[in-house]
């Protein structure tokens, strides 16, 4: 995450990216993308990547956005909740208004 901007405002093409780790310390994996509800102007949720190998095999999960924190130590995100990666939270596609292969919401 760029730290060159001031105050606590950030950009979403600085989050994209961005490790995410768990409470213990562990790397979980990185942002992809923000979800942004189009009425509230609010991140409603994180999608993070994990897994795989060169794009191989990555799952993506959604955060909710209130769950995560930044870690000024590591310069990244942390999940407080983070049990393994994604465990109870609902895979992509099908239970998220994102959809992996088009990388847009639905309507």
């Amino acid at each position: 995450m760029d730290h060159s901007t001031h105050g606590s405002l950030v950009s979403s093409s600085d989050v994209t990216g961005t490790e995410v780790y768990g409470s213990d310390g562990s790397h979980i994996g990185s942002i992809d993308h923000l979800m942004i509800d189009k009425l509230s102007g609010k991140v409603a949720y994180a999608v993070m990547r994990f897994g795989g190998f060169l794009g191989l095999g990555e799952e993506h999960r959604p955060v909710p956005w209130g769950k995560l924190r930044y870690d000024t130590r590591r310069h990244g995100l942390c999940d407080r909740h983070h049990r393994t990666a994604g465990q109870g939270r609902p895979r992509a596609p099908g239970q998220l208004a994102w959809r992996p292969r088009l990388g847009k919401a639905r309507p």
